[in-house]
């Protein structure tokens, strides 16, 4: 079993050195000049050395003096060698860095060009801290060998031009380096072989890590209030422990055949000496060849290593490219079509579910799915506004994904305009429909960047309408730099009414004809979200758009035209909210819940008492 995951490690991963070489020829072709380059002129000055040795310093010992001429002969091919040895080391480094870099960089964007094209089914799959990983940490790993790659390439051919270059000289010396060549590279094998669990391992440790730790900080807030933070740290210090390990046994066991692969060319130095030794006795060879062979073996020591770096980089190279793999080869893509709505209609569009059926995916493959919508059909007219109505679970938010294709119905058809959402470009679906979620996203930016995005068009006149709109006008003019303030990481510096407001007019700014609302003022005054409803009713400042809103509050249901009461995943009724109250009981029910937990909580948060001090003074005293 050793024996066949160490081939099948090797052969994966020369399978993606062979990729990455055919991804980057040209590069790839100019540090292998260089290192074939530095590799013959290596060989060469071995038998320089050995030459001025023999032919230069040893007969002038014999006879006390060296003629000038000689000496400066001998420099020279020294001084040209070692140029040359210069440039080929010159052009090998640089073409390899530039090499691994671009390789980087390239598998960096299409890993995250991948991301952005899966569904949010697969991202619910996958951990935050795991995705991290894969575009950076895995995308390092599986390109780590390209640097070394270029010298071990030119050190084969060295290799090769030394063993042809022993038998010119002498047999015997050659059959030495035939038992030590062979030795180097069975070590690295096994060492290979002994690695490729053990860098595994460190890379899903690495993700692990990443992942505790991008939870922690994302989740601060629950850390903070629950006091968690003694918790968190252990869960983030027992993985960074194993980690630790795991990189300890990695760091061991290349102590353990460092040595070796260092110890071999010098052991077979000392054989050649021993052998090189009794040749010359017998005449077989001169003093020059044997100088020669021997710093020949000296001077190999170093770029074998090469060969060494590239299998010892191969079990993590190949783990990183197993989890790179994952990601592109991920099924769920949802491909666009090529149906373009008219550019130039600025009426509101008209969204119809048919029959839609959605659930969403196991967690793992042996376990059932999870229906979520059933047979669901229902129209939002252009220009009206249609109320999603449910209790929690009845598919409101997954019916709010499907309207702007965030998902794909399972059966079913949802349309825009009587065209098939799965039929639009990209381009014509994000300019017809636009969704404002949840929980709202800020980025560390402007105000004037979160809500423009830098789309076309849109400039800080169309900025200031959507803001109206949004009625977050107000307090971006009080904010200390207006438009040029900054929000901080995921609008820290807002509240939450402020955040939603601002994830609104980002939304508005864009001009959509329809506008998904997915319960996006739940942290807006109810005079506020009814004063919103309102101005997009009736606006003026940008094309009508129609509405369809996840409404919780009785004031903003009765402001549509048209409510869709939803029940485990299924349209129980639709009309007029009147009509509803009066004929449903479970929406009356449930509105009327909604209504009575609007009420104590605005009993919760009654203005504050005033208390008088003896200076005269006014204090306000929370509840």
């Amino acid at each position: 079993m050793a024996g066949r995951t160490s081939r099948d490690v090797l052969g994966r991963g020369l399978g993606v050195l062979g990729r990455a070489i055919r991804e980057e020829p040209r590069i790839f072709a100019v540090a292998v000049t260089g290192s074939v380059l530095f590799g013959a002129m290596t060989v060469a000055s071995a038998y320089v050395v050995g030459g001025v040795v023999g032919g230069v310093v040893v007969p002038a010992i014999d006879r006390g003096s060296v003629g000038t001429g000689v000496l400066a002969l001998a420099a020279t091919a020294l001084f040209g060698i070692s140029v040359l040895r210069v440039a080929g080391i010159v052009g090998r480094r640089l073409g390899a860095g530039y090499m691994q870099y671009r390789l980087q960089a390239a598998y960096r964007r299409r890993v995250t060009r991948r991301y952005l094209q899966l569904p949010l089914s697969w991202h619910q799959r996958n951990a935050t801290g795991t995705l991290l990983s894969n575009a950076n940490s895995d995308v390092e790993a599986a390109w780590q060998p390209i640097a070394p790659l270029p010298f071990a390439v030119g050190t084969l051919v060295m290799l090769v031009g030394a063993v042809a270059s022993l038998f010119v000289t002498d047999w015997a010396l050659a059959l030495v380096g035939l038992a030590v060549f062979p030795a180097l590279f069975a070590l690295n094998v096994a060492y290979s072989r002994r690695m490729a669990p053990r860098q595994a391992r460190a890379q899903r440790l690495r993700a692990e890590v990443s992942g505790i730790a991008h939870e922690s900080f994302d989740g601060a807030l629950v850390v903070k209030t629950m006091g968690r933070e003694a918790q968190e740290t252990d869960r983030f210090a027992a993985r960074a422990r194993e980690l630790r390990d795991s990189l300890v046994a990695v760091g061991r066991l290349r102590g353990v055949f460092d040595p070796l692969l260092e110890t071999l060319p010098s052991l077979g130095t000392l054989a050649v000496l021993v052998v090189g030794t009794v040749r010359l006795r017998q005449g077989a060879i001169t003093v020059a060849e044997l100088i020669s062979v021997a710093f020949l073996f000296t001077v190999l020591a170093f770029p074998v290593r090469a060969i060494g770096w590239v299998l010892a980089e191969l079990p993590r190279s190949v783990a990183g490219w197993d989890r790179i793999r994952r990601v592109l080869d991920a099924t769920g893509e949802m491909p666009y079509g090529d149906t373009t709505l008219d550019p130039a209609e600025a009426a509101p569009a008209r969204l119809t579910f048919a029959g839609v059926r959605f659930g969403y995916e196991p967690a793992e493959a042996h376990l059932p799915g999870t229906e979520v919508l059933g047979e669901v059909s229902f129209t939002v007219p252009a220009g009206k506004v249609v109320a999603l109505v449910g209790p929690t679970g009845s598919g409101k938010s997954t019916i709010a994904a499907l309207a702007v294709r965030l998902v794909d119905a399972e059966a079913g058809t949802v349309s825009l305009d009587g065209v098939d959402v799965r039929r639009l470009t990209s381009a014509s679906l994000t300019g017809t429909a636009a969704l404002v979620g949840q929980v709202p996203f800020v980025f560390d930016d402007t105000v004037r960047a979160n809500v423009g995005l830098d789309r076309p068009g849109v400039g800080d006149e169309e900025v200031w309408a959507a803001l109206r709109l949004a009625e977050a006008d107000g307090f971006v003019a009080a904010l200390p730099d207006g438009l040029d303030t900054m929000v901080g990481e995921r609008g820290t510096s807002l509240s939450g009414g402020q955040r939603q407001r601002l994830t609104l007019a980002r939304a508005l700014a864009g001009r959509p004809r329809l506008l998904v609302l997915d319960d996006a003022t739940s942290a807006v005054d109810p005079r506020v979200e009814a004063a919103i409803l309102a101005g997009l009713r009736s606006s003026t400042g940008a094309p009508p758009a129609s509405i369809l809103v996840v409404a919780y509050r009785r004031a903003t249901i009765a402001l549509a035209d048209e409510v869709v009461y939803l029940e485990h995943g299924r349209v129980v009724a639709r009309g007029p909210h009147s009509e509803l109250l009066a004929t449903v009981p479970g929406y009356a029910d449930l509105v009327t819940a909604y209504e009575q937990a609007e009420v104590d909580h605005t009993k919760d948060e009654t203005p504050a008492e005033v208390a008088p001090l003896p200076s005269g003074l006014e204090i306000e005293v929370d509840r």
